[in-house]
């Protein structure tokens, strides 16, 4: 290697970008973060019963063959992440291999669904604090949530990898102490999550689970497990990320399966009572009451919400740096990506950008809760199809040669992901209380994306996607 080569290699690694966002994390900081916005325990108290009700005892299945895609897309991010571990995410990935179109169409999708994301999950503090402060306002407890989350997250990166980590910890204990619970009281042998699954029918009788509702279900399992990919948004900040994103994801993806199927394990097969359990309306709190009692129902919920609170934290970190990286991009106009591409000068923080970010989710609290699950519900699935194309198309154009990972058994992983992926938007076309709205919601916002591109950002030659490799080298 020539001097100048290392020069700016340990420029890379040690320095700020141009921009002042600081590599100040290893890939330990970046997993912390990653892991703190997929927020394990949140999805096994939130998602998992939901889960549950649809497909009984089923729903142990549901979330294995969630693993096996979710595994699937974990490689699709990693080789993407590994070439483009760039603040914009999935919008600086799509954008480099499918086009600047598609890219501006992810950048508004995924801003869009990150910050209805954020509201809905912070309007699910006050359910928590409700066992020790009944009565509280879901909506003025979730604008709290997010304007104490987005103070932490316009602080420095590392600052924030240590509160989240300390977060994420008392996080997995409360999942450590849900597992402990079930597997202490196995009322019933594995292999009949296997091969008898059940659930509930009108009549609340027992009934075989049909492979028809455990594959529906797969859907919302997906969606539990999601959130490794946000390693990319960390790039810019993760020293050597070329080599350490890759690995941050599938780490992600490995440890969040780990955290909710081994937990979700436990309770099918240890609880006293497979009929209460379904139809209980809050079911992990059913099965700690009856197996842990009031008082240790009450100090896990006090740690969900806390979870909550550092998902909050992640996730607008993560927003705030998909936005910071669009206004470096000039994608909007003069003064709007002045402000929210400038870095804090002592935090190297983009604390604009974070600012904006907690204001719009503040205010998304007071949306009807409904719609706002409408809205985000199904982007999830057009942001990984749209991901599954950009890893073939960076392999056929060269875009991607620069990664350091590349996925085993390509195309396979890609193609099995897209087909499950396409399956799942059939299943939500089917439905029409919720799914065929949220796919209706999800093509309105990138028409409304399609035509700001063509009216505006098409005709404009100062609109690039930019990055620290160019803008440093």
């Amino acid at each position: 290697m020539s001097t100048n080569e290392a020069t700016t290699g340990a420029a890379h690694k040690a320095a700020p970008t141009a921009k002042g966002l600081d590599r100040a994390l290893n890939a330990l900081g970046t997993l912390m973060i990653v892991l703190s916005a997929v927020t394990p325990a949140s999805s096994v108290f939130i998602i998992v019963p939901g889960v549950i009700a649809l497909a009984g005892t089923g729903s142990f299945l549901s979330f294995v063959l969630a693993a096996v895609i979710g595994l699937f897309m974990a490689f699709v991010y990693a080789e993407l992440s590994s070439a483009y571990p760039m603040a914009g995410g999935e919008y600086t990935m799509i954008g480099r291999t499918l086009g600047r179109f598609w890219g501006f169409v992810t950048l508004v999708l995924v801003f869009v669904s990150i910050v209805l994301i954020v509201a809905v999950i912070a309007l699910g503090v006050g359910t928590y604090l409700g066992v020790l402060i009944p009565n509280l306002s879901p909506q003025w407890v979730g604008v709290v949530t997010i304007a104490l989350a987005g103070t932490v997250a316009a602080m420095r990166i590392k600052l924030n990898a240590f509160v989240t980590g300390i977060f994420l910890g008392i996080e997995m204990l409360a999942l450590l102490i849900l597992t402990g619970l079930g597997f202490a009281h196995v009322e019933r042998p594995l292999s009949s999550l296997f091969t008898s699954p059940q659930l509930l029918d009108a009549t609340n009788t027992l009934v075989p689970a049909s492979s028809g509702i455990i594959l529906a279900s797969t859907a919302v399992s997906l969606f539990a497990y999601n959130g490794y990919g946000a390693a990319a948004y960390f790039g810019e900040e993760t020293h050597d990320a070329r080599r350490n994103i890759g690995k941050v994801v599938l780490w992600a993806l490995v440890i969040t399966v780990a955290a909710e199927l081994i937990p979700l394990t436990a309770v099918l097969l240890g609880s006293p009572d497979i009929p209460g359990l379904l139809a209980a309306p809050q079911k992990i709190e059913y099965f700690l009451e009856a197996r842990g009692g009031h008082a240790l129902t009450v100090l896990i919920s006090l740690a969900i919400a806390v979870a909550i609170f550092n998902a909050v934290i992640a996730i607008i970190l993560q927003a705030a740096r998909l936005l910071f990286s669009s206004g470096r991009d000039k994608t909007w106009f003069g003064p709007i990506n002045a402000a929210i591409a400038s870095v804090h000068g002592s935090y190297a923080s983009p604390w604009i950008a974070t600012i904006v970010v907690a204001v719009l989710a503040a205010v998304a609290c007071f949306i009807d809760f409904n719609l706002l699950l409408v809205v985000s519900g199904t982007s999830l699935v057009v942001i990984y199809a749209l991901l599954c194309v950009a890893v073939f198309a960076g392999r056929r154009n060269g875009t991607t040669a620069g990664g350091h990972y590349r996925m085993p058994l390509f195309p396979v992983p890609a193609i099995l992901a897209f087909v499950a992926l396409v399956y799942v938007a059939y299943q939500n076309l089917l439905d029409a209380a919720f799914g065929r709205p949220s796919l209706i919601a999800t093509l309105l916002i990138m028409v409304v994306a399609a035509i700001y591109y063509i009216l505006v950002l098409a005709r404009r030659s100062d609109w690039n996607l930019h990055g620290p490799d160019e803008l440093v080298g």
